[in-house]
């Protein structure tokens, strides 16, 4: 993995000590049992929608202290430090500027007192930005999709585990919802019977880019934003002017995401196979739906199962004996054609409560469970905790891999209009299918 001459130069410089040591907050500031040397200094990189949540998120925990933010726009990464900064000044009571704000993430990734970091950049950019910092030392919460293909889940998954890094996968479904959970409890334990098809719901595939060339916004740096991607001409609707509250469509083309397959379909294909068991592997074959289509695409995995994309509930498993479907805030449980526990919608599943269905159908169905799942609460915490301990978080990069490498097969059977055989243990083509869709040409000198 390579980078320009610039940024290299700006990397050495940095490496060299030009970085002054952060102002550290008083040890009154938090409590008691937090001592100042335990906390861990965080950075984040990408400070749009998705890291301005984490970010707000990780100021309110007295384990952590935020020391930097970075983003190719001065909007964006200005008012990350802002906020930041504004929240330790009204916690200590007094002025602080101890957050420092940069265009180029090597800069912050060179920082020796810097941890760990959140990455939240568009998917082009989550390998590069990924494998330099677990080879600069830090632990990384990665957001979903874990990579922009193929290539790069593999390579990026080498890269953390040379390092010895913790990098958890941003798949919240896994630790903020136990609907998601107990679904998956049932599947293992064959209380659904002989599990046969599986629906996930969610939108479409990207497709190319097609925008037209707008007026730069001043302050961004624009053939960084582009990164290892093709350097297209500039439009709001990739990167908003300014600072926004909103997702915005990058992901919806096909040189800087993969549309709702890597997006929504990276939180709930992961779930369909945290259910089926098959986080170390995948499918054996992908099928295309047809030339032009935007659902039915279909995985297939070594015991038969067949999972389609199309409309539904969310994640929808079929077996022998019953059904379940879940989403996020929504849980039935149907065994014999009859529905056991449901709710769905807060009007007609009046007289109950998300909490109450799903701990039910665990305390009936799941009492005696001979597999129990990784129970998490809270991503966030799950990632801490496991910087802590040294031990794999709920989501892990090989899985976040084995997520996200799903959701690209899909993709490719929608844009080439192509079904073929997949090797899930060697991750290459068993029959069918094209290697140069299993990673891109990159741009420049940012080559993953």
């Amino acid at each position: 993995m390579s980078s320009n001459p610039k940024s290299r130069r700006q990397f050495l410089q940095t490496a060299a000590g030009a970085i002054t040591a952060p102002f550290i907050l008083p040890s009154r500031v938090w409590s008691a049992e937090t001592a100042p040397n335990s906390r861990i200094n965080l950075g984040f990189i990408g400070m749009g929608k998705m890291n301005s949540g984490h970010l707000g998120n990780f100021l309110g925990r007295e384990s952590v202290q935020v020391v930097a933010v970075c983003d190719v726009d001065t909007n964006r990464r200005e008012n990350a430090k802002k906020k930041v900064e504004e929240t330790y000044g009204k916690k200590a009571g007094s002025d602080y500027k101890g957050c420092s704000a940069y265009n180029d993430f090597q800069e912050l990734l060179a920082r020796k007192d810097i941890d760990a970091v959140v990455i939240a950049t568009p998917d082009h950019w989550h390998a590069y930005i990924g494998i330099a910092a677990v080879k600069a030392g830090k632990d990384v919460y990665g957001e979903k999709p874990l990579t922009h293909n193929v290539h790069e889940a593999l390579t990026l998954t080498k890269a953390v585990r040379d390092s010895g890094r913790i990098f958890q996968t941003g798949s919240q479904q896994r630790s903020n919802n136990q609907e998601f959970r107990i679904a998956a409890e049932l599947v293992r334990n064959g209380v659904l019977g002989e599990i046969k098809t599986i629906t996930t719901s969610f939108g479409d595939p990207a497709g190319v880019y097609n925008l037209g060339e707008e007026a730069m916004e001043p302050g961004l740096d624009w053939d960084r934003w582009c990164g290892p991607g093709p350097l297209k001409p500039y439009n709001s609707i990739l990167s908003p002017r300014g600072v926004h509250n909103h997702f915005p469509a990058w992901r919806m083309t096909r040189e800087f995401g993969g549309g709702m397959i890597t997006d929504w379909g990276a939180h709930h294909i992961d779930i369909a196979q945290w259910a089926l068991g098959v986080d170390d592997s995948g499918p054996v074959e992908v099928r295309s739906p047809g030339a032009d289509k935007k659902r039915g695409a279909q995985l297939v995995y070594s015991n038969g199962v067949v999972l389609t994309h199309n409309d539904g509930k969310g994640v929808s498993i079929y077996g022998t004996e019953g059904e379940v479907h879940v989403n996020r805030g929504k849980f039935e449980f149907i065994l014999g054609g009859k529905t056991i526990h449901k709710f769905w919608d807060k009007n007609e599943d009046k007289g109950t409560s998300l909490d109450r269905e799903v701990i039910l159908t665990e305390r009936e169905y799941l009492k005696d469970a001979k597999v129990k799942l990784y129970v998490s609460k809270n991503h966030h915490d799950d990632w801490l905790n496991s910087i802590q301990t040294r031990e794999r978080p709920i989501c892990d990069v090989a899985i976040g891999a084995t997520s996200a490498i799903s959701c690209h097969l899909m993709n490719m059977a929608y844009w080439n209009d192509a079904s073929f055989k997949w090797n899930p243990t060697e991750r290459t083509f068993a029959e069918g299918g094209d290697p140069k869709w299993l990673t891109r040409e990159y741009r420049g000198n940012w080559v993953v």
